[in-house]
């Protein structure tokens, strides 16, 4: 009896190891330093206040913090009547789509598989950030706070970006 169980067991495991792929290897830099790419201060500034108008002139008063690809703040608009919570909440979904390199909504949804993410220091999980793409590479994140809804923040925040960058 304990050799056919020995076997299932085996079988088993060996099923589930060739199930799980391993993710393809990186390159890592051979140069003493790298240059990545970032986001400027006047695209930063473009889509922060771009931002703002957006959930304006949907009749929300919001904050909008955008930082660079490491999470370092580069440019900040909030509306005149916007609440004091939201420039706190901008800059946490600024800095984890940043971190993340993801949409904090995404972040969000897979946060009961993985409920240690909201540990970490400065992580802000709730919809509302986006990271910053320029030729498939993460330059920075948007990140917005104080539209009734976490995906309305991230729509008025992605839709400055495609604007500010398609100019």
């Amino acid at each position: 009896m304990k050799k056919p169980l020995t076997a299932l067991l085996t079988v088993t495991a060996v099923s589930l190891a060739a199930a799980q792929t391993a993710p393809a290897p990186i390159t890592l830099a051979t140069t003493p330093t790298v240059s990545p790419a970032s986001l400027s201060l006047s695209a930063a500034s473009r889509i922060a206040a771009q931002a703002v108008g957006n959930c304006a002139q949907l009749g929300y008063n919001v904050s909008v913090t955008v930082v660079d690809r490491s999470g370092v703040t580069l440019a900040v608009a909030r509306s005149e009547n916007a609440g004091p919570h939201t420039l706190g909440a901008s800059l946490g979904k600024a800095f984890t789509s940043a971190s993340a390199r993801a949409l904090t909504s995404d972040i969000a949804k897979n946060l009961p598989n993985n409920p240690g993410l909201a540990d970490i220091p400065g992580y802000l999980v709730l919809a509302g950030g986006a990271p910053i793409r320029v030729g498939g590479a993460v330059v920075g994140a948007v990140g917005v706070g104080g539209a009734p809804s976490g995906l309305i923040d991230e729509k008025c925040g992605t839709d400055a970006v495609a604007l500010v960058l398609s100019q």
